[in-house]
């Protein structure tokens, strides 16, 4: 039984107890489904200003809504648009301190003002994205980039996602 705890100290403890607790949270599961409602219930309620995080999965072609906690979000996000799709399409984690600065935001919590997107990579394909929502600029730093990275990895490796890989 996973039990939630508090998590106090600087931003770098805080972030070592969540990849433990996720670790934890994952140890025995590798259905797909259980594990990103898990892990975005378990984001969602461990960091700190933050209004969205959930998934996006990859989809005959583009990002379709997976689990999530926060407002109800956008269903489908087109590869190259928006934070999320401009993920897909350079491969890379997108860090953006204003997203109103960002060219082509998609806003689908007007809330929303930063906003962090990790892709997500099974055997050089990418199957979909990890988004992160937080109503205060500039929420995201490296350091967080570095401890979801890691997160993700976390989640990746301990997920079966082969009925996500033939899509």
């Amino acid at each position: 039984m996973f039990v939630f705890e508090e998590i106090k100290g600087d931003k770098a403890t805080r972030y070592q107890h969540m990849l433990k607790q996720i670790t934890h949270l994952l140890e025995g599961e590798t259905d797909w489904l259980a594990n990103l409602a898990n892990a975005a219930s378990h984001l969602y309620n461990s960091l700190d200003q933050v209004n969205w995080a959930g998934f996006y999965l990859m989809k005959n072609g583009e990002l379709v809504l997976g689990p999530f906690m926060g407002k109800p979000a956008c269903v489908r996000i087109a590869v190259g648009k928006g934070v999320c799709g401009t993920a897909v399409a350079k491969d890379e984690t997108q860090l953006v301190e204003d997203v109103l600065k960002f060219p082509g935001h998609i806003a689908c919590d007007a809330a929303t003002r930063s906003e962090i997107v990790i892709p997500l990579r099974v055997n050089g394909k990418i199957i979909g994205v990890l988004d992160i929502d937080s109503p205060a600029e500039k929420r995201f730093d490296q350091e967080d980039k570095k401890y979801l990275e890691e997160y993700a990895e976390i989640l990746l490796k301990s997920t079966d996602w082969s009925p996500l890989l033939d899509q």
